[in-house]
């Protein structure tokens, strides 16, 4: 890609970046006061303790299926394995 559209593209996402920032910040005070007048608590983020919890938790998931799967499989290979033996006579 050229180098002057490289410069362009780098330029235009760092503006989008500030506007957004700059949005949000002139926003906050009408927020606040639209959740005072509805009672809504702002959400809080999660911490990083449950973002952890929440990868682990993922990843177990993923795990089991996979060991399922796995499972699954070498059954299958197994039977096929037992059902080509010549029975023993």
């Amino acid at each position: 890609m050229n180098r002057h559209f490289e410069d362009a593209r780098y330029y235009l996402k760092r503006a989008g970046e500030t506007a957004g920032v700059g949005i949000r910040a002139e926003l906050e005070p009408v927020e606040a006061r639209l959740r005072e007048f509805t009672g809504a608590e702002e959400e809080p983020e999660p911490s990083r303790l449950d973002a952890v919890k929440a990868d682990l938790k993922a990843l177990q998931e993923k795990a089991e299926g996979e060991a399922e799967t796995a499972i699954g499989q070498a059954r299958e290979r197994i039977g096929t394995y037992r059902g080509k033996q010549a029975p023993d006579a």
